[in-house]
């Protein structure tokens, strides 16, 4: 009896992976500039990242002494959405404020 070897013919032998990945988490960065107001950064911290009134004066003095601050750390396709929502409404209103994401 002749067994068939699943390497052979071009197939290609797949493993089984028994345990799932996490998901690679991204940084959301908000970057000081000479022009958003620190009443814009504090209204969409609290808007868009369910920050607290003092967490979000917090966020906004870190990124206004240091020059840039971590707002938190999502999934990378929430990351990037957050990112896209906040950039969308800062223009909408006249702000050139500069939301980045990276992997964490």
């Amino acid at each position: 009896m002749s067994e068939h070897d699943p390497t052979k013919d071009g197939a290609t032998a797949v493993k089984e992976r028994t345990r799932s990945r996490r998901p690679a988490k991204y940084r959301v960065i908000f970057h000081n500039d000479d022009y958003t107001t620190q009443e814009w950064v504090v209204h969409v911290l609290k808007e868009f990242f369910n920050k607290s009134h003092a967490e979000a004066v917090h966020v906004m003095l870190t990124v206004h002494h240091s020059g840039l601050a971590t707002v938190g750390v999502y999934a990378r396709d929430i990351a990037e959405t957050l990112t896209e929502k906040v950039t969308e409404a800062s223009r909408s209103a006249g702000f050139p404020l500069r939301v980045t994401c990276e992997p964490e």
